[in-house]
This record gives structure tokens, C-alpha cells and sequence, in this order.
């Protein structure tokens, strides 16, 4: 549960979706989290393809995280993919990451998706925890998945309607 105190002295903040002008602010909190960050094009040719499912949290005018998911379907069920999530340093461990999760999966479910996928590096062993507290499941591994040649593992949640 998200407490107002889990954000003193700030308020509780906004979760909106992205718009072009966010886009430097959230490179900048891509590079401060990542040892691969995407670029930009990949940024813009999200927002461009998942526009209902990219969102910012804002401060005031002030962008501080990010969530980046698509929707998949198989011909017999639609998944969500959660793409990217990012915090900046400064508003981490506040509660701001489940927040933007939860409005993701929110978004999804509205979309009919009946579960959620994604994809963490094996040795990201804390953001394993995160999604496992959120109530994700490990579900299989892949070899070779990042550009530096380090395994991911693939977890779900699915949704109960």
C-alpha cells in the first residue's frame, strides 16, 4: 500500500501519459539506471506505437519515473509487455515504481489483457524481488537476451477477472 508519508515532503505524485516533451526527461532517467539505455528513437518510436500505455510520474512539472508497455496478441489471448520502467535516484524506494506498475497494469487490464510479461536480467536480482512482492511469477529463462550477452528471465502475472 502506498502511503502519503512515502512521499513527505512531497505530494503524492501524478501519473499521466507521455507526451513528446517528456521524452528528455526520461533519457535522462534511462541513463542514470541503466548500463544499456535506449536511445532516443526507441523512446519516440514507443510512445508513437503504445500510446495508451506510456506513462510518466510528475512532481510538479518535474518528470520522475516512467512505465513503457505494449500489448501482444496471440490470436487467442492479449498480454501485456512491460517494456521499460525507470525512477529517477532521487525518488526511488518511495513507493513511485508500484505506483507506475499498477496504472500500467491498470491500463492493460481496461485493453482486455489477462496477464502481464516481461523481461529482467538474471543478476538484477532486487527488481526480481520488486515484480515478485507485485505478485509476478518466474516462468522461463533466455540465453544471450542483452547486448552484453547476460541471460534474462521472463516472469507473468496473471490477471484475475
Amino acid at each position: 500500500m502506498i502511503r502519503s508519508h512515502d512521499f513527505a515532503p512531497y505530494s503524492l505524485p501524478q501519473i499521466r501519459q507521455a507526451v513528446p516533451m517528456d521524452i528528455p526527461a526520461i533519457i535522462a532517467i534511462e541513463k542514470e539506471s541503466f548500463i544499456d539505455p535506449w536511445d532516443q528513437p526507441a523512446f519516440l518510436d514507443a510512445l508513437a506505437y503504445y500510446p495508451t500505455t506510456y506513462f510518466v510520474a510528475v512532481y510538479g512539472e518535474v518528470v520522475t519515473g516512467f512505465i513503457i508497455g505494449g500489448l501482444e496478441d496471440t490470436g487467442e489471448n492479449i498480454y501485456g509487455h512491460l517494456c521499460n520502467i525507470g525512477v529517477s535516484p532521487a525518488y526511488r524506494k518511495k513507493g513511485l515504481g508500484k505506483l507506475l506498475l499498477r496504472r500500467l497494469e491498470h491500463q492493460f487490464a481496461i485493453e482486455m489483457a489477462t496477464a502481464v510479461q516481461l523481461e529482467v536480467r538474471v543478476s538484477n536480482t532486487a527488481a526480481q524481488r520488486f515484480y515478485r512482492r507485485l505478485g509476478y511469477r518466474n516462468v522461463f529463462g533466455i540465453e544471450n537476451y542483452y547486448a552484453n550477452g547476460e541471460d534474462a528471465l521472463v516472469m507473468m502475472k496473471w490477471f484475475r477477472f
